[in-house]
């Protein structure tokens, strides 16, 4: 493990770890895996054009999830943000193209989260907090071609995501409960859900307008056409 992280020693927070050069490598080489694996599940009939757009798509929606997770309306102290619809990228991912791809897709976006904002105390933690979370947005394609799918799997995927920070909070962060007088289950549902559930609300608001519901549409039109 020495050669993919580092240990922190830090009195205040405890010690966690740092990735190294090896392991950004590491992780960069697995979610680029992962991406080109999630395009190769199409119909056969339909591979290589499902590939490309598949492709296309979800690095857009990869990149377009990083950009927006940078942009953070409120930011809390011991980790955790409202951010820019970050979660609605990823989502759109299964959204358009199904369970399989965007499963993939979203645990390609959690190795990347990981690479650019990295905070590891544990492999189990690091699993919890970045690829299942995250990797959970993916769920959005079980309402893949659905009526009002769009909305139903960004709700799924984000309970999803709440699932897993809710147990990495409870396990690996829960003994700052104590400092709030709760118990760790409490702390990490309300600390977790605050956050997770301001910005869905936000993001549910932004569907319904109906420039972007239209524009989504259109979007939706393109990938099938």
């Amino acid at each position: 493990m020495s050669i993919f992280v580092t240990e922190i020693v830090d009195e205040e927070w405890g010690n966690y770890f740092e990735l190294t050069g090896a392991g950004y490598g590491a992780l960069i080489a697995v979610m680029i895996v992962m991406l080109l694996f999630a395009c190769l599940i199409g119909n056969a009939g339909e591979r290589k054009k499902f590939s490309t757009k598949a492709l296309v798509f979800s690095a857009m929606a990869m990149a377009l999830g990083i950009v927006t997770s940078m942009v953070k309306l409120f930011d809390l102290p011991m980790g955790g943000s409202v951010t820019l619809c970050s979660m609605l990228f990823i989502c759109l991912v299964g959204y358009m193209f199904g369970l399989k791809t965007g499963l993939f897709a979203a645990v390609a976006y959690g190795f990347l989260q990981l690479v650019t904002d990295p905070y590891i105390i544990s492999i189990p933690q690091m699993l919890t907090d970045y690829i299942f979370a995250f990797g959970a947005l993916g769920l959005s394609g079980i309402f893949h071609g659905k009526k009002q799918g769009l909305v139903k799997g960004y709700l799924l995927g984000v309970l999803g995501r709440y699932f897993f920070t809710f147990l990495s909070g409870m396990i690996f962060f829960g003994s700052y409960a104590a400092s709030y007088g709760m118990t760790a289950p409490v702390y990490s549902l309300i600390y977790n859900g605050s956050y997770i559930g301001m910005e869905a609300v936000i993001t549910i608001v932004i569907l319904f307008l109906p420039p972007v519901e239209k524009g989504i549409m259109r979007v939706e039109d393109m990938v099938k056409g």
